[in-house]
């Protein structure tokens, strides 16, 4: 029998979840983690024993909300965790969950799948020690232990002092934060910003916190290298007055989140190019219809908005969802919450504005710099294919396999996009999107498939 089921048990799909069993509906809620919480509020095993402050700081509160509404609801839905969605299509989704494959069938479904880490390679970004921003936060998160003893953290994005923040709070070793952004772009982002003045003020404690505490925090900064032989030994970076060298045995980096978009895609949900995210994007309307009508869109994975948002995105697609199938929903409700949506936009744009992307990196990348550690695939080679006339990333795709290995692009793809567009001389925009394929993620061999 086909059921309402919601993707992901981030804070997107805990308050959907929440939302329709306050109608009257059991939903099944799928989650690739042990415990709800989505990546933000990711839960510690259960025989760890820190406290919901020395884990989420100043989110502790919301944290621990979440937590305890996820729990609340286990008797009013089917809760599936430790189950990984790895393909969608007419109207079934295939899962894997301790070894075991299954499809189910949905009559509705609310995709809540979150983002990752938009990764821009550089040399030595494949050694051991190299992690991304989100990797980082978990080992700390979910593992209680730092990544290295003298760790840098680089890139862009609020995620970066966030995370070198969590670490030092915790007393790791943060050698430097460097910021790729200049200073100048955040302060004319400002008018933007203050649209949110609860979450500035929280962004701009924890860069005067790391300050206040010795840590350097370099802005207009670049990586060039990451140097070692078996791990990380140091790194080169580079600013207005020159090259730096920098001692470190761990290196986290990040240039921004990038939305899990595969499984919308495998949907047949439409995409179009969202300038703000610099990513194609399923497309929906504001309360999380998709172009799909059994298909609604909720949080990161369909355009990063931070986790208010997710949360206030999840509620109002349930209640699109409980509309479309015949519910009595309270129009001003879905109203409030379109509005608090709009306010959030408004920051995100200033996010956008004081995080620039770093337009300089792909004519910066030398040829030899792994891009698709999947298949090998370095930078030269992805402009070997475009100097031969392919443009079109599924046909460079073909021509070299960047992006067709255990990762389905969802590290490399980004990066990629971005080699071909400068490479051809074309805007990012213009040269298509990799196709999602299933499985998007890695599957075992010997699955057991349940009838």
């Amino acid at each position: 029998m086909s059921s309402v089921i919601i993707i992901g048990a981030g804070p997107a799909g805990i308050r959907a979840a929440q939302t329709l069993v306050a109608h009257g509906v059991r939903p099944v809620l799928l989650d690739e983690a042990a415990r709800g919480g989505g990546q933000i509020y990711r839960r510690q095993p259960a025989n760890f024993k820190r406290s919901a402050v020395a884990l989420y700081g100043f989110e502790a509160r919301k944290a621990h909300a979440l937590h305890q509404t996820i729990d609340a609801l286990r008797e009013h839905l089917e809760y599936r965790p430790e189950t990984l969605v790895w393909n969608a299509e007419d109207g079934a989704l295939d899962t894997l969950h301790e070894g075991h494959a299954a499809r189910l069938e949905f009559s509705r479904v609310i995709v809540a799948t979150g983002a990752t880490d938009r990764i821009l390679p550089v040399p030595g970004w494949t050694l051991p020690g190299v992690y991304s921003l989100g990797a980082a936060q978990i080992a700390l998160k979910f593992q209680g232990c730092a990544i290295g003893e003298r760790v840098v953290f680089a890139g862009s994005g609020p995620l970066l002092y966030l995370v070198a923040y969590q670490y030092a709070k915790a007393g790791a070793k943060v050698v430097a934060v460097l910021d790729s952004s200049p200073f100048s772009a955040q302060a004319r982002a400002l008018p933007g910003l203050l649209s949110q003045p609860a979450t500035l003020a929280k962004g701009i404690y924890y860069r005067s916190w790391l300050t206040a505490h010795g840590i350097p925090v370099h802005q207009g900064a670049t990586l060039k290298s990451i140097d070692g032989g078996q791990r990380v030994r140091s790194l080169i970076w580079s600013n207005s007055s020159g090259d730096h060298p920098l001692d470190c045995d761990a290196v986290a980096f990040a240039h921004g989140l990038r939305s899990e978009t595969q499984l919308a895609d495998l949907l047949g949900c439409t995409f179009s190019w969202n300038p703000l995210n610099r990513a194609w994007l399923p497309q929906r309307d504001s309360a999380g219809r998709s172009s799909i009508p059994e298909v609604y869109l909720a949080g990161d994975g369909a355009g990063i908005m931070g986790a208010d948002a997710a949360e206030m995105a999840g509620e109002r697609a349930a209640l699109a969802l409980l509309e479309d199938i015949g519910y009595l929903i309270p129009p001003q409700r879905g109203a409030q919450l379109e509005q608090a949506l709009g306010r959030i936009n408004t920051f995100r744009q200033g996010l956008e504005r004081a995080f620039i992307f770093p337009d300089n990196w792909a004519a910066t990348t030398p040829d030899d710099v792994m891009i698709c550690r999947c298949e090998e695939v370095r930078a030269g080679d992805i402009r070997n294919v475009v100097r031969e006339g392919h443009w079109e990333i599924n046909r460079v795709k073909a021509h070299c396999r960047v992006g067709m290995g255990r990762c389905q692009g969802r590290m490399c793809g980004a990066a990629a996009a971005e080699i071909i567009a400068c490479e051809s001389q074309r805007a990012v925009s213009d040269i298509g999107r990799l196709r999602a394929q299933a499985p998007i993620k890695p599957l075992p061999f010997g699955l057991e498939i349940e009838p």
